[in-house]
């Protein structure tokens, strides 16, 4: 029965779970901007004191791959990286964008389901673009992770065959955009460490860990420092 402690810091939210044998023992998140790095160690303190569990007892960190914030995941990982080292625990990278197909996959499709839906997680990116991937119902890739700029013809090859959920933040500046019958947006599913159990429980119990050394966030794309506006000259 592994020990799981869950790491999302992918998009704006902070969150943390602690996971035993698959089910959830406990969670914290929050939903303010830039609170990573102030709140990641703290959620960790809560969710393992909550359960009278020490860090030690940790059979492994599952932490957020992305792709997404390029600050935000720097922190979760570097924080994972640091659980992990310390104690000798395994280290398991979860791809953002199927762990959050696979919550939606497990709480509204049936199971054995062989219909024509497949699901679109999505992360907002900078202006009309997004982090995207398209997965069957039992969460196999039907299309790998890009990142994609939105215009009213995206996915028509796509939409023309199958009805594809549309899910994540990214899909505020799509919904007005893609209007073909079978696009479905769905409202209120952003990255959390609830929904990186399943995945990370089953990647534990494959043995599918990660090099502490080596391992590095997936960012998708280089990242593009700018001056915030305050700063800027006159």
């Amino acid at each position: 029965m592994a020990l799981i402690l869950n790491i999302e810091t992918s998009t704006r939210i902070c969150s943390v779970s602690l996971a035993r044998n698959g089910e959830l023992l406990s969670l914290k998140e929050s939903r303010d901007e830039k609170s990573h790095s102030a709140l990641l160690t703290l959620f960790i303190e809560d969710v393992l004191s909550s359960g009278q569990y020490d860090i030690s007892e940790l059979d492994a960190v599952a932490v957020s791959r992305g792709p997404g914030s390029y600050t935000g995941l720097r922190i979760g990982v570097s924080v994972a990286k640091g659980i992990t080292y310390g104690t000798g625990c395994k280290l398991l990278g979860i791809d953002t964008l199927l762990a959050m197909t696979s919550d939606v996959a497990n709480k509204l499709i049936p199971r054995e389901y062989s219909g024509n839906i497949l699901l679109c997680p999505m992360i907002d990116a900078r202006r009309m673009e997004v982090y995207m991937a398209i997965y069957k119902p039992d969460i196999s890739p039907f299309k790998d992770i890009s990142a994609e700029i939105i215009h009213p013809g995206s996915f028509s090859d796509i939409l023309s065959e199958y009805q594809i959920w549309f899910f994540g933040n990214g899909t505020g500046k799509c919904s007005n955009v893609i209007n073909h019958t079978n696009a479905r947006f769905l409202d209120g599913i952003e990255p959390s460490a609830k929904s990186m159990i399943d995945v990370s429980e089953k990647a534990y119990q494959e043995n599918r860990f990660e090099n502490i050394a080596y391992f590095e966030p997936y960012y998708l794309k280089d990242f593009i420092a700018t001056i915030p506006k305050k700063n800027l000259p006159l």
